[in-house]
């Protein structure tokens, strides 16, 4: 029963992780697919001044922070700092 229960909590945190993977590829999608796109349009009609690139760098910070949050895996030492913690609360107290 109990290796049921961890089963099933290990499936949860590894959907969990595909899905956010999986959503920050769809980001980097759409966000080369726009700005392949915005240059297309700055530089068919005004080459002298590169605005697309303001758009690409604001989302781009986006981009980087949602990228960080999955794939630096903060949540795992998060898991980790919980599990020690409940280590040490379950020990017999002396």
């Amino acid at each position: 029963m109990a290796e049921d229960n961890e089963e099933q909590r290990l499936r949860r945190i590894a959907e969990r992780r595909a899905d956010a993977k999986l959503g920050f590829r769809s980001h980097l999608l759409v966000y080369v697919v726009v700005s392949a796109g915005l240059a297309a349009i700055n530089l068919m009609t005004s080459s002298d001044y590169y605005w697309f690139l303001w758009p690409m760098l604001g989302w781009g910070v986006g981009l980087v922070a949602h990228g960080l949050s999955v794939y630096a895996y903060v949540g795992d030492h998060r898991e980790r700092m919980i599990e020690e913690e409940l280590t040490r609360l379950r020990r017999p107290k002396p």
